[in-house]
C-alpha cells in the first residue's frame, strides 16, 4: 500500500513541473489552459502537400467585417496569409 502513495506523490509532482514548464514556454497558465482545453482536441495532421492548390476556405478582411473566399483572390495581386497573434 505504501508504494501507491509514493507513485501518486511522483506522479503529481512529475505532472506538475511538466504544468510549470508549459506555463513557462508558452507564457502563462491560462495559455496553457486554453491550449489543452481548445487547441489539442481539434490538432491533426494535414493531408495538403507542397504544391497542392490551397483549400477554399472562407477569410475575414482586415476591416473585420468583409468577408470573402480565398478562391476569390488567388491570381489576381500578391495574396499574404498571416496566421497568427499579435496581440
Amino acid at each position: 500500500m505504501r508504494w501507491w502513495k509514493w507513485t501518486a506523490i511522483i506522479l503529481i509532482a512529475v505532472l506538475a513541473c511538466g504544468y510549470g514548464a508549459l506555463s513557462y514556454m508558452m507564457g502563462g497558465p491560462r495559455d496553457v489552459y486554453g491550449f489543452l482545453r481548445y487547441a489539442l482536441p481539434q490538432w491533426r495532421d494535414g493531408k495538403l502537400k507542397l504544391g497542392d492548390t490551397a483549400p477554399n476556405v472562407r477569410l475575414l478582411a482586415l476591416d473585420g467585417q468583409t468577408t470573402f473566399h480565398l478562391s476569390d483572390r488567388i491570381g489576381q495581386r500578391p495574396l499574404v496569409l498571416v496566421f497568427g497573434s499579435y496581440t
